[in-house]
């Protein structure tokens, strides 16, 4: 008795590979596809493609606060921490060329290493030291305007207020040492009614141009008139005690009755000057200090020059009629052609005075040494 049989399945061994994978269609499986068997990268060239979220990318260096940085500044090396540079003005340049997520990039380096910067070393100083500890010092020979220049290349914004304040301070304080002029001068006249009193008592006039003004019973005293040009001017009746006229000019100028006691006129020009009041009141000119001072030709009758320094003066044609001398340093002095008739000599000193063609000899009485 034969047994139909029915139609057999072909056996493992003989089946394709495409036959022995799952049916993507009415076919259900535990196993969950891996992306691998899903790509269409396998499917068309057979290579294995990785997505980009399964890159790993590696974390940014992060800079550390305390590492150390040497900065080529303008040939001088600074070294300093990168918090530092970093912490205090996070926005300035400095900051800006080490922050790791600023975009700006470091300058060039130098055979050692530190980072090449052409500016001013010893106005960068200051900056430097204001980032370590916030305080603004530099030394007296610096210049708050170069710092500041440098404060704004660098963008340090804490500190230019401050600095702009300085440099405002100084500006006024050179204003106020600033010397009168010419027509400062003439616009107190103007102003100033001739009853009232002009005072310039200690007054900076240095180097002013003063030449033919008519400065009558003015107050210089303490003043500072060196080099100032006074030739021609009338000074009759100033007030000149201790004021320093020392190398000006007063060629010509009318010093009637002036009172100048104790001033300093070492090198100046008096060269023509008139001294001599017709009403007789005296110039007082006690102890003033004419060390080389000119005044050839001058009319000095009846001055009052006790204990002056006339050391190596040109008193040469000199009118000295009644003048008082006593005790007057005269070392070295040209007496040339002056007329010492009535003079007070005693005590003063001769050593050296040139004494030649004296209109009035000078007479033992007189008591010179």
């Amino acid at each position: 008795m034969s047994t139909k049989k029915g139609p057999t399945s072909p056996s493992a061994e003989n089946r394709s590979p495409e036959e022995c994978l799952p049916s993507t269609s009415g076919f259900s499986s535990s196993k969950k596809p891996t992306s691998s068997s899903l790509s269409p990268a396998k499917e068309n060239s057979g290579n294995i493609s990785i997505s980009e979220s399964t890159i790993k990318h590696p974390n940014p260096v992060e800079p550390t606060p305390s590492k150390w940085i040497s900065l080529n500044v303008g040939g001088k090396v600074f070294t300093t921490t990168l918090s530092t540079l970093l912490n205090k003005e996070p926005s300035s340049m400095l900051a800006r060329m080490f922050a790791q997520e600023d975009a700006m990039c470091p300058s060039d380096k130098d055979g050692q290493g530190a980072y090449l910067i052409d500016r001013s070393s010893q106005y960068f100083e200051p900056i430097l030291n204001y980032l370590r500890h916030g305080q603004l010092i530099f030394d007296g020979h610096l210049s708050p305007e170069g710092i500041l220049e440098e404060a704004k290349f660098f963008g340090i914004e804490g500190l230019i207020p401050q600095l702009e304040s300085l440099v405002q301070q100084q500006q006024a304080a050179s204003m106020e040492d600033l010397p009168l002029t010419r027509r400062d001068v003439i616009s107190a006249l103007i102003k100033t009614s001739h009853m009232t009193e002009l005072r310039f008592q200690g007054v900076n006039l240095a180097g002013a141009d003063l030449r033919k003004l008519d400065l009558r019973h003015i107050n210089f005293k303490y003043a500072c008139l060196q080099r100032c040009n006074l030739s021609l001017a009338n000074l009759n009746y100033c007030c000149l005690e201790r004021a320093d006229l020392s190398f000006a000019n007063l060629e010509g100028a009318q010093l009637l009755s002036v009172k100048g006691l104790c001033a300093n006129m070492e090198a100046a020009n008096l060269q023509g000057c008139n001294f001599e009041d017709p009403s007789g009141v005296r110039s007082n000119l006690e102890g003033v200090n004419l060390k080389g001072a000119c005044l050839e030709n001058s009319n000095m009758a009846g001055v009052n020059l006790r204990v002056a320094n006339l050391r190596n003066a040109n008193l040469k044609n000199c009118n000295l009629r009644a003048a008082v001398l006593a005790g007057a340093d005269l070392e070295r002095c040209n007496l040339s052609g002056s007329d010492l008739q009535e003079a007070n000599l005693r005590g003063a000193n001769f050593k050296d005075a040139q004494l030649e063609l004296m209109l009035t000899p000078l007479h033992m009485s007189q008591a010179i040494r």
